[in-house]
């Protein structure tokens, strides 16, 4: 994968760190009160391991609020540039499914666009990408944020997104986009025992040939089966990123790098 001229190697296991810059995200969001609370979490995920800071200004819960492109804008370029300027040699995804912010992210030092809507929200999206050749995380997603457990009728589950994503990466192939990762959407247009059929699948992603991310951590699907909380859901996301691994995970999307990376290291001595 082509990060700004640096080539990284998946073929071992990479974490990737959330850093959610949005008030309202599920589980830290608003948590940041200035500039050196930021820079000291992104400070610790990077100590700690991640190969990836993932910013994200829009928070993309169920039925999550509208946000405008001016105010995802003023949100994230600030922290883009800040992030540059302390951390020269960072790799930073930008979490958004609109091209213009992409694109400012982009120009501004960013390297990985992750879009939870493979292209579907902005059709601009896909030329963006292809313009600037950067990494394209493209996650499976029906309708919006707001209104996506609306959609969570499926006759095959798998079988669909697998038509879903075949779909997409033509079409993006078709743009001459050439780094994309594939992200089953965990949580996103999935009930929560939906959620467990494609975790107990996901190795049949595979068959598309491409990187696959996973991100599971501190969600829902752990903490209602639990019957407790995004805070007391560490273990409950290190047991599921571990038998992600061994379906087939190349990158895991998480708040707890050090655990993630604990997992990783594990599971490469094993391999």
């Amino acid at each position: 994968m082509n990060c700004k001229g640096q080539l990284i190697d998946l073929s071992a296991p990479k974490v990737m760190g959330i850093l959610n810059i949005t008030p309202n995200s599920f589980f830290d969001g608003g948590k940041y009160k200035n500039e050196s609370e930021l820079l000291e979490r992104v400070q610790k995920m990077l100590n700690e391991g991640a190969a990836f800071i993932d910013v994200g200004a829009y928070s993309s819960k169920p039925n999550a609020e509208f946000v405008s492109e001016e105010e995802e804008i003023s949100r994230i370029v600030p922290v883009v540039n800040l992030l540059q300027k302390h951390f020269p040699e960072i790799i930073l995804s930008i979490d958004t499914f609109r091209a213009e912010v992409a694109r400012i992210c982009i120009e501004n030092g960013a390297a990985i666009i992750n879009d939870i809507s493979a292209g579907k929200l902005d059709e601009k999206m896909l030329e963006t990408i292809a313009k600037y050749q950067v990494p394209y995380i493209m996650m499976h997603m029906k309708g919006t944020p707001k209104t996506m457990q609306t959609f969570t009728q499926y006759d095959d589950i798998v079988k669909e997104m697998l038509f879903y994503f075949s779909e997409r990466i033509a079409v993006a192939r078709t743009h001459g986009i050439n780094d994309i990762i594939v992200d089953p959407g965990f949580g996103f247009a999935k009930t929560l025992e939906q959620n467990y059929t494609v975790m107990k699948k996901m190795e049949l992603f595979q068959m598309l040939e491409l990187p696959l991310l996973v991100g599971i951590s501190r969600k829902s699907m752990i903490y209602k089966t639990l019957e407790t909380n995004a805070e007391s859901a560490l273990n409950g996301t290190t047991f599921l990123n571990t038998i992600a691994l061994t379906k087939g995970a190349k990158i895991l999307r998480v708040h707890d790098v050090k655990e993630a990376v604990e997992c990783v290291t594990l599971f490469n001595k094993l391999n």
